[in-house]
């Protein structure tokens, strides 16, 4: 293997292939990146074995990448070394060379180094393959639907399903559920597609949001066991989560006895200064409504101290409640929403509430469980 390339555009490549790679990796050749260059193209893979990237360069895409391929071939090289070289060599332009065996040669125009890597026949096959059901989605809306659910999910692999968003389509609408047993969020896209379920890992969907831009057009395929985005010249694919998700619809409540107009960003701020008075590390906030001009938001800590602050509301209806639920979990909620006043409807003390945004679109709604407290 011998060529050249724009040291650059190679940097940005390996900057978004390196993002598969797992630092603590059971498997030491998966920490690498392999550089395959062939057919006037350089092809970059990587993996953790659940999430996969693969990046492509090549004059025909891109003229200015300036690559000049003398001998194909293929190399493994540690991502930590190969990125750190890529970046510090003094050159806009980088000569990469297999000299014996692994031992591949970096340059630029003044430094060289000399790396060992693996051998291309022990790095395992990974489908690049396209899977059967497909639709599009620009990147500002995938954008949109992540951002509104995924930090709802579980954090903790006690029930892995959960670290993860429920995707399904009923054919007219696709339906994004992210819960972790506390809280749920959820977004609702109407657009046709034949029907399916499944369930994406978290990270994969945090990382289609660090990978791709708002230029992108992101075409999504997916079958039972895995998911691919594809735009230009990235692709980066999942293996899905197995297991049941849970039947969350059931969760959501459908009538209630009160119902609350506020400003949004009024309770986001209300929230924030009381985060550091925790108990058990979390804050957890009580909110007492009687009416729309008497609201009291407190927080309590025996170790700490305790915060109060009266908030007014836009409107109010129906009885007088007295609530506590997490601070991090509504402020969480409030973020995911976009409007200037949002609404909050409860039933009971101890019942889930929803938020949504004060306005005619239904797509999305947050919904948090309240907490037990004894003050």
């Amino acid at each position: 293997m011998n060529f050249k390339i724009n040291k650059q555009k190679f940097y940005e490549a390996l900057s978004i292939s390196s993002r598969a790679i797992s630092s603590n990796s059971p498997i030491p050749i998966l920490s690498g990146i392999k550089i395959e260059v062939a057919n006037d193209t350089l092809t970059l893979t990587s993996s953790d074995a659940n999430l996969s990237i693969e990046v492509t360069l090549s004059n025909a895409i891109d003229e200015t990448t300036g690559l000049t391929i003398v001998e194909e071939g293929t190399i493994i090289i540690d991502a930590r070394y190969l990125l750190d070289i890529v970046k510090k060599i003094d050159s806009t332009e980088i000569s990469i060379e297999i000299l014996d065996g692994t031992l591949t040669h970096f340059s630029g125009e003044k430094a060289e180094f000399k790396i060992n890597g693996y051998r291309p026949s022990d790095y395992p096959y990974i489908d690049f393959n396209e899977p059967s059901t497909h639709l599009t989605l620009s990147y500002d809306v995938l954008n949109n639907i992540i951002s509104s659910t995924v930090f709802a999910s579980s954090a903790k692999e006690t029930r892995p399903v959960l670290t993860g968003v429920n995707v399904t389509s009923d054919k007219t609408a696709v339906t994004f559920t992210a819960t972790d047993s506390f809280r749920l969020a959820r977004k609702i896209v109407k657009m046709e597609t034949d029907p399916f379920s499944v369930t994406i890992p978290s990270k994969c969907l945090n990382e289609v949001r660090s990978i791709f831009n708002s230029t992108d057009t992101i075409n999504i395929s997916l079958s039972e066991k895995m998911i691919q985005f594809r735009t230009g010249n990235v692709i980066l694919q999942s293996t899905l989560l197995e297991g049941s998700y849970p039947e969350t619809n059931r969760l959501i409540p459908t009538a209630f006895n009160n119902t609350m107009i506020i400003n949004r960003r009024s309770l986001i701020s209300a929230i924030d200064r009381s985060s550091f008075i925790k108990t058990d590390n979390m804050t957890i906030i009580r909110m007492e409504i009687n009416a729309a001009d008497d609201i009291l938001v407190s927080s309590k800590s025996q170790e700490i101290g305790e915060y109060n602050e009266s908030l007014t509301a836009e409107s109010y209806e129906g009885l007088p409640i007295d609530i506590s639920f997490s601070g991090n979990y509504l402020s969480d909620a409030l973020k995911a929403l976009t409007t200037d006043t949002v609404k909050m409807q409860f039933t009971e003390n101890m019942k889930p509430f929803i938020i949504t945004n004060n306005n005619e679109d239904d797509s999305i709604l947050q919904l948090v469980l309240p907490v037990r407290t004894y003050n």
